[in-house]
């Protein structure tokens, strides 16, 4: 499974208008998690979450909200951000446009949030730039660093290592709250908010305010 851990520059300037990273100064860093929410792994990590007061960011499948309900209350309940994930998993880069807004404003009836983040990463730039107008008026969220708790040949020491070696200030962190990542990512969480609270940074939730 070929990926990037780091997300480069000459990737960020391909893909512009969408968030990569967040600008700060301070000592901030910004976990995020996709695909839940799951009725085990996402309690979970909101139980680890809540032992180090971490706000971050949960980018949701719609259907998923659907079937877990008081999970994704408990996300909301516990102060934390969620993000639109799509309502099926789609690959934007597979899909006709009118379909995949059509999946997303599907999501949007249960996910009330400005914020997206594509499944694979994959969508065009015509499908930004519309979720950017209208009725939609979403920000389409990316990330710094990809920790690759979804890849069942990386251990998960490597997919801690992923994460130590390349956060910084403002990164954007992603983690999976999915029934394929669970040993990664339980294993990784605590470590990666250990580190971090000792070296004095925060973990904040994403917030954006629409032009």
């Amino acid at each position: 499974m070929l990926y990037l851990v780091k997300s480069p520059a000459w990737l960020q300037k391909i893909f512009k208008g969408r968030v990569w990273k967040m600008d700060d100064c301070e000592k901030n860093i910004y976990l995020t998690f996709d695909d839940g929410p799951h009725p085990e792994v996402t309690s979970s990590v909101l139980n680890i979450l809540k032992a180090y007061n971490a706000k971050v960011t949960f980018f949701c499948i719609g259907k998923n909200v659907v079937a877990y309900p008081d999970v994704y209350k408990r996300i909301i309940d516990e102060g934390h951000a969620v993000g639109n994930h799509t309502h099926n998993h789609l690959n934007g880069w597979k899909t006709s446009n009118k379909a995949y807004l059509e999946n997303i404003a599907m999501a949007k009836n249960y996910i009330d949030s400005n914020l997206f983040r594509p499944p694979y990463g994959r969508m065009t730039q015509k499908q930004q730039r519309l979720l950017q107008k209208n009725q939609f008026q979403m920000q389409t969220i990316m990330w710094s660093v990809l920790s690759g708790d979804f890849d069942k040949k990386l251990q998960p020491k490597h997919c801690l290592e992923n994460v130590l070696l390349h956060t910084t200030n403002g990164s954007i962190v992603v983690f999976h709250d999915s029934e394929k990542a669970r040993e990664s990512v339980l294993f990784c969480l605590p470590e990666v908010l250990k580190f971090f609270s000792e070296k004095g940074f925060s973990f904040k939730k994403i917030e954006w305010k629409s032009d």
